[in-house]
């Protein structure tokens, strides 16, 4: 079994230096000038905040890693350390604990001109989607002050969703949870109308009228039957998922309710309108015929798996899984053995491990358990703008995911 090292302080491994322009306008960043060879997995801690980490990130081409702390504020980590002044603080607008707080940040696609990124964070009664934006004055502060664009009344704390991302399309993509409760309690992961327990997907550099966004022309239910930002719906809590940057499959993580975590792998061409199941079926489970119902009362879908999407990998909580976390497709350079395979785990990832995935031509799995010791608690696996892997945790800790040969 390959140990976990956690030295006090560790530099990134790729130097921070930023390359040309590419074709788009976008920063370009050099490849790992010393790759290392090799599918012995491995952590690398390279920070110790004092809050829980859930998400680190970064703006396309930008070679600093930013960090998203529950409690609402976000932290710098430039040439492996963390910058002491906060990117910026938005405690004062959220509610944090728990399943809330601030949960997730996309940066604009064009954030080296425009200066935007988009942030997801919990009130008391709603989960918010605003838009934010760099100082004029410091590249590493922004404005304290972000504008709403999207509010989701909500009427629980947990099953928030919270993982945004920008499409290869441009758009941003928005994930919520069925707004919480156990059994999906108002049944809106199924309700077209409602916004939760959905994947939604908005255009952010247009605005409708009334509105703070646009909506794309092709989006399923421009035309009626739904409300017009919905592109997938049947979900629980997709807590994390992403695009793999190479192919733009869909990697989703689906939170369960007592027995199922789910992850479903959705190609391009099955993206749009796709229907993942909850609250009808919790994996491959039916509800109205499992015998804890998926903990429902009241009148239950019938069991019907016509035009249903359902997972290629799940995992039981009596394996020890409680809520999956999906992670991201390694698309780096430093580690070219480890290329194309996705990388997830559970919340309770000491327990779990780690697994990597890669997607088959049929549409089913190749998975793999790696024995590598994991810290508890996992939060996020997610990208830099080089596609360098960096696993998050809720007492603080910021891993790198690499390999020794």
């Amino acid at each position: 079994m390959a140990p976990m090292r956690i030295p006090v302080a560790l530099a990134l491994v790729v130097a921070a230096a930023c390359g040309g322009d590419d074709s788009a306008g976008i920063p370009t960043l050099p490849p790992c000038t010393t790759p290392v060879a090799g599918e012995n997995v491995m952590l690398r801690e390279i920070a110790r905040l004092g809050d829980a980490a859930v998400l680190a990130t970064a703006p396309p081409g930008d070679p600093r890693l930013f960090v998203v702390e529950r409690g609402g504020i976000i932290r710098i980590i430039e040439s492996g350390v963390v910058r002491p002044t906060p990117f910026i603080d938005l405690s004062d607008v959220l509610i944090a604990g728990g399943e809330q707080g601030l949960l997730g940040l996309a940066f604009h696609p064009r954030y080296n001109t425009t200066g935007q990124f988009f942030v997801f964070y919990t009130t008391n009664n709603a989960n918010v989607v605003a838009r934010c934006q760099v100082s004029v004055a410091d590249p590493n502060v922004a404005d304290p002050t972000c504008t709403t664009i999207l509010s989701v009344p909500d009427f629980a704390g947990n099953h928030n969703g919270g993982m945004i991302e920008f499409g290869s399309d441009g758009y941003l993509w928005i994930g919520t949870g069925d707004g919480g409760g156990g059994g999906d309690p108002q049944r809106t992961a199924q309700n077209t109308s409602n916004l939760l327990g959905k994947i939604l997907r908005i255009d952010v550099s247009t605005k409708a009228a009334g509105k703070e966004y646009g909506i794309p022309a092709d989006n399923p239910f421009v035309a009626g039957g739904g409300a017009p930002e919905v592109y997938i719906l049947g979900l629980r809590n997709p807590w994390r998922w992403s695009f793999d940057r190479m192919t733009n499959d869909l990697w989703i993580g689906d939170v369960g309710q007592g027995r199922i975590e789910e992850m479903t792998v959705l190609r391009p061409a099955q993206q749009k309108g796709a229907n993942l199941g909850w609250s009808i079926y919790e994996g491959m489970g039916c509800c109205d015929t499992q015998d804890d119902n998926c903990s429902q009362g009241g009148t239950q879908a019938p069991c019907d798996p016509a035009n249903l999407i359902f997972p290629q990998d799940s995992r039981t909580h009596g394996d020890g899984w409680i809520s999956i976390i999906a992670g991201q497709t390694y698309r780096g350079t430093c580690y070219p053995d480890l290329t194309g395979w996705h990388f997830y785990t559970d919340h309770a990832s000491a327990n779990a491990g780690l697994v990597k995935a890669r997607l088959r031509s049929d549409n089913t799995l190749e998975i793999v358990d790696l024995p590598v010791t994991m810290p508890n608690g996992t939060a996020s696996i997610h990208a830099d703008a080089r596609g360098e892997l960096y696993l998050t945790t809720i007492d603080g800790g910021v891993y790198e995911i690499g390999v020794e040969p």
